[in-house]
């Protein structure tokens, strides 16, 4: 049997089956520092206010999502408007068969169509295999924050990640929302 798989923009249908991804995350590793597995409900409203502006994609094979990938904003403050924070969350059982590098390279295109400049990743400490793969999509180490986050009875780091996607030698346009480039096309052509 052949495989069908697609990468496509999440729909708010999608969030259960998103959410058993994401749960076991908080639950299993510190990948994540949250502690407490997200109701349906908040993960739903996680969802929708990500799609107001952000690109959330999710790759599908034989209609079963196996993983995501969204950004999201990195500082709240106005000067910080072309920089966003890059999440990628896969089934366990998905990983190490490229599904991560192909939704981040749909993902880098749609936000160079919005016109980010930099993408940050914060990656949990130890996690080579996260670094690893960051530095395969071509982002650089810019710092590590030593015993940041407590979870699990542990102090752990946080290594900071970017890949610059702007020409920094023009002044930024106003940041598209996803719904202003034609994301329609860019995924599926």
């Amino acid at each position: 049997m052949s495989k069908k798989s697609l990468i496509r923009m999440a729909l708010p249908e999608d969030a259960e089956e998103l959410l058993s991804i994401y749960n076991p995350y908080i639950t299993d590793t510190a990948i994540t520092f949250e502690y407490e597995p997200l109701s349906l409900e908040a993960f739903q409203e996680r969802l929708l206010a990500v799609l107001q502006t952000f690109p959330w994609l999710v790759y599908e094979e034989n209609n079963r999502i196996l993983g995501y990938a969204y950004a999201s904003p990195f500082h709240e403050r106005a000067a910080y408007a072309w920089d966003c924070d890059l999440s990628i969350y896969l089934r366990q059982d998905s990983r190490g068969k490229g599904i991560g590098r192909n939704l981040w390279q749909a993902l880098e295109l749609l936000l160079i169509h919005q016109g980010y400049y930099n993408v940050y990743s914060l990656i949990t400490e130890p996690n080579p295999a996260s670094v690893a793969f960051h530095k395969k999509c071509g982002f650089i180490e810019e710092g590590l924050h030593v015993n940041t986050g407590y979870k699990f009875n542990q102090w752990l780091g946080v290594r900071l990640m970017v890949k610059k996607i702007g020409d920094f030698n023009k002044p930024p346009a106003p940041i598209k929302t996803i719904h202003e480039i034609p994301y329609k096309q860019l995924l599926y052509t």
